[in-house]
Formats: structure tokens, C-alpha cells, sequence
């Protein structure tokens, strides 16, 4: 019979080994946070196409499955071998992911490729005459204000003289340079590109292996970890399955209603560049709280080097839009899909996209969604094991619990 005091030891021991472990890597990482963040973000670029065929994956498994199971509907009675009629079904049924994803892809490219063309060629016929009218609608707002005047146009001389001194003593020297950043940036371009096209071959093996992958995976975890961890797993490895497929799918569906919405909205109020700033409104709104901001900004610059008032009335509709998607439809059509307070919202967001880019800033909030709740389930366990509450509500005002009688007690001294 074992000595239950050994295995005490044993557990002590080993628990205080995984806390000095945790505390030697923490503290390597706080020293060499610049190495640690370099590698990380070196093996996510290496990672990226797997990461583009995941996602992809996720976005056509729909298609995908309704697709395999119709066909197999179909064939089962004409093809008597279930196994051959399988094959068939996801053969065809990736087909069909492939024709739908082109189309999508080909017919977002139709649209705002002639776009930004005609956009561009349209912005350096006039940009004379959008930088006029600017001048002419600031003379009249000075006219109309004299302290304004006075008040504005020593920074405005400043910022003219600055800006003619970069002009010479560093944009036209440095050319060379620029050249040069501009073709790293079609090289990343090219790179990007390369990835995506990768990750289109990733995504086709994803959708006709994730039953294989998912089997072994179960063998494997099952194979090493005791009955009860390998269920707890699988359960936290299928709850990440749902959070990411429904948290994506459901913000590009919000995303297209939300430039759909911007498009009718805009040619109603006579804006200019209609369709460009609607595909960059609705784009940029897949990335949770900072994204119509972020293609707000440069669809005002377009929209102020034509018409101030103009820009003014877009910021205004761009709040409100944003108001409707964050409090209306956002909440429809996600509900608490991932159930992060606010706060952890925006830095997972922020961790992420540093890590991983744009990408990041999209699969942020299901990933760190995926790590809070075995961790605040663990939390509430441990509470529960003391008999202390697990509700976060009745630590708000805690000054201390009561270690007789687990009483507690507020900071007025209350219970």
C-alpha cells in the first residue's frame, strides 16, 4: 500500500516545481519580450497559410456539408456502395466550395477594382480643384471669423512651411529610399497573395480530411490523457469549433449588411465615391470595435477634399451606423457569441492584431474567448471547492471574507 503522506510530498513537490518552472519562464519572457514577440510573429507568418485555409474552411464548411449531404442523398439511391458514393459527394461538394469562393472573390474584384481605378484617375484630374475649394471654403470660414482667422492661420503658415521643408530636405533626397519601401510593399503584396493561393490548397484538404483530423485527434488525446481530461478537452476543442465558425461566418454577415447599408445610404445623401467607401466601410467592419473607424478615415479624406460639409454629414452617419451595428444588429446576429466583457474585447484585439496583423484583429476575439473560459471555469471551481462564491457581482464592494464563518464583509464594514 502506498504511503499517502509520500504521495502528499509528491504532490507538493511537484506543484512547487511547476511554479518556480511558470515564474524562470515569465521572467525570460518579460526580459526577452522583443525575441519572444520576433519569434512569435516569425512563426505566424510561417503559420499564415494554414491560418488563410483554416479560415476559408470555416467559411465554406456550410456549403460544404449542405452540398455532401444532398449529393449523398442523391446517390445513395443510385450508387450502392456508401464508401463510392461518399467519395463522389465530397468531390462534388468541394467543387462547389471552390466555384462559390471564386465568384465571391471574382465579383468583389469586378467591382471595386474598375472602382479605385476610375476613383484614382478621377481624384488626380481634380485633386487642383478639391484643394481650391478646401482654400476657398476655409477663406469664407475665416471671413465669417476673424479670431478664428487670427487663431488658426499662424499654425496654417507653420504647417505650410514644415511641410515645404519636408518636400525638399527629405521627401526628394530620400526618393530613392521610398522606391525602395514601395517595392518591399508589393513584395509583401506578392506575399499575401502566395499565402491566400496556398491557403486555398490548405482549405480543400481542411474540408475532405477534418473527419480523418478529427479522429485522430480523439485517439491521440484519449491515448494520453486520463478518461476524464480527454472528455473535458474534446468539449473545450468542439466549444472553440463553434465560437470561431459562428463568430466569423456571423461577422461577415454583418460586415455585408452593414456595406450594403452604407451603399443605399451614401447614394441617398448624394456622396461621391459611393461604391469604394462601401466596400471600405463594409471590409473593415469584420474587425470588431476599431473596424468603422478605421475605414472612416480615409473615406473622409476622399469625401473632405470635395466637400467639407460633405465629410462632416458622412462622420455623423458613420457614428450612427456604427451605434445601429454595435447596440442593433451586431447583437442580433452574434448575440454573446463569445460572452467577453468589453474590456477583453478590445485586448484581445489589440494582442492579436499585433501579433498577427489584420488576421489577428478578426480571429482575436474567438481565440481569446477559447482561452477565458477554461480559465474563468477554473477560477469558479476553486471557489466552489472553498465555498466562496463564484459571482463576480459579490466581490465589488469586498473588503474581506470572513475566514470563521466565510462571511463577506463590505468596505463600510457591512455583511
Amino acid at each position: 500500500m502506498k504511503n499517502p503522506r509520500f504521495k502528499n510530498y509528491m504532490y507538493w513537490g511537484t506543484t512547487a516545481l511547476a511554479v518556480i518552472a511558470l515564474s524562470v519562464a515569465f521572467g525570460f519572457f518579460l526580459s526577452r519580450f522583443e525575441l519572444v514577440s520576433g519569434a512569435l510573429g516569425k512563426i505566424a507568418s510561417i503559420l499564415m497559410p494554414i491560418i488563410y485555409g483554416a479560415v476559408l474552411a470555416y467559411l465554406m464548411l456550410p456549403i460544404y456539408n449542405k452540398t455532401r449531404s444532398y449529393t449523398n442523398q442523391k446517390l445513395g439511391k443510385a450508387v450502392k456502395d456508401p464508401s463510392i458514393a461518399d467519395r463522389i459527394a465530397k468531390g462534388i461538394a468541394t467543387l462547389v466550395s471552390l466555384i462559390v469562393l471564386v465568384v465571391i472573390v471574382a465579383g468583389l474584384f469586378r467591382m471595386i477594382i474598375p472602382e479605385i481605378y476610375k476613383s484614382i484617375l478621377r481624384l488626380q484630374e481634380s485633386i487642383g480643384e478639391y484643394i481650391n475649394n478646401l482654400t476657398m471654403w476655409m477663406n469664407k470660414l475665416f471671413e465669417d471669423n476673424q479670431d478664428f482667422e487670427q487663431f488658426v492661420m499662424p499654425y496654417y503658415e507653420q504647417g505650410v512651411a514644415e511641410f515645404q521643408k519636408w518636400l525638399t530636405e527629405k521627401l526628394v533626397p530620400n526618393m530613392s529610399m521610398i522606391i525602395g519601401q514601395l517595392s518591399t510593399g508589393l513584395l509583401s503584396v506578392v506575399t499575401v497573395v502566395k499565402n491566400i493561393l496556398i491557403g486555398v490548397i490548405v482549405m480543400v484538404y481542411f474540408l475532405n480530411i477534418k473527419d480523418t483530423l478529427s479522429a485522430q485527434s480523439k485517439k491521440i488525446v484519449y491515448s494520453v490523457l486520463k478518461l476524464k481530461d480527454a472528455n473535458r478537452l474534446v468539449s473545450e476543442v468542439r466549444f472553440a469549433h463553434g465560437i470561431f465558425g459562428g463568430f466569423i461566418t456571423g461577422k461577415l454577415l454583418d460586415s455585408l449588411i452593414i456595406g450594403i447599408m452604407c451603399f443605399f445610404a451614401m447614394q441617398f445623401m448624394g456622396m461621391p465615391y459611393v461604391l469604394l467607401i462601401s466596400v471600405i466601410i463594409g471590409v473593415t467592419n469584420v474587425i470588431p470595435f476599431f473596424g468603422p473607424f478605421i475605414g472612416a478615415v480615409p473615406s473622409a479624406f476622399l469625401i473632405l477634399m470635395i466637400s467639407p460639409m460633405k465629410c462632416l454629414y458622412f462622420l455623423i452617419f458613420i457614428l450612427v451606423l456604427q451605434q445601429f451595428d454595435g447596440n442593433i444588429l451586431g447583437p442580433k446576429i452574434l448575440g454573446d457569441s463569445t460572452g467577453l466583457p468589453s474590456f477583453w474585447v478590445l485586448f484581445s484585439i489589440l494582442l492579436f492584431g499585433g501579433l498577427l496583423g489584420f488576421v489577428g484583429m478578426i480571429i482575436g476575439v474567438p481565440a481569446f474567448a477559447v482561452i477565458y473560459r477554461p480559465v474563468s471555469a477554473y477560477v469558479s471551481n476553486n471557489l466552489k471547492k472553498k465555498d466562496l462564491s463564484p459571482r463576480t457581482e459579490d466581490y465589488m464592494e469586498l473588503d474581506h471574507i470572513n475566514e470563521e464563518d466565510k462571511i463577506y464583509i463590505g468596505r463600510d464594514g457591512a455583511e
